[in-house]
């Protein structure tokens, strides 16, 4: 008599190293995109981003602290374990920010500078289904 088990399929190595990749990327770029925005004075960001000198300076600091979430979130709930679904919800805000972002760069015939905000769309479409289907982030036991 011949038993059947079935095991758990677990997501492989390069596609846990991948996620991880992504999202420590992620968190650099948004982090630190976040961190100018939120301390440059505005005519120094409007040297870098033209439509920083453009919009009142509490849209630009919101974006900043926006930013800032999206990095934080997409990180540090999956290190520490401690809802580490809200990586997932992170991934999806990420996402909806560079939907946003492109529409509002290309809007001003900004495209040259939309490549990398196609970048980070994929890569938070990347960790949102990574996270939120292929391999998730088992919460913390206390």
């Amino acid at each position: 008599m011949s038993t059947t088990t079935f095991e758990t399929a677990t997501p492989g190595r390069a596609l846990r190293i991948g996620l991880w990749a992504a999202q420590a990327l992620i968190a650099f770029v948004f982090v630190s995109a976040g961190f100018v925005k939120l301390t440059a004075p505005i005519p120094q960001l409007a040297a870098m981003m033209p439509w920083a000198g453009q919009y009142s300076e509490t849209f630009v600091r919101a974006i900043a602290l926006v930013d800032l979430a999206g990095g934080i979130g997409i990180l540090l709930p999956a290190l520490t374990r401690i809802l580490p679904r809200l990586t997932v919800l992170a991934a999806l805000g990420c996402a909806v920010l560079q939907v946003f972002a492109l529409v509002f760069h290309l809007s001003r015939g900004e495209a040259p500078v939309t490549p990398l905000n196609v970048v980070l769309l994929a890569l938070s479409l990347f960790v949102l289904w990574g996270r939120g289907r292929k391999a998730p982030i088992a919460p913390r036991q206390f």
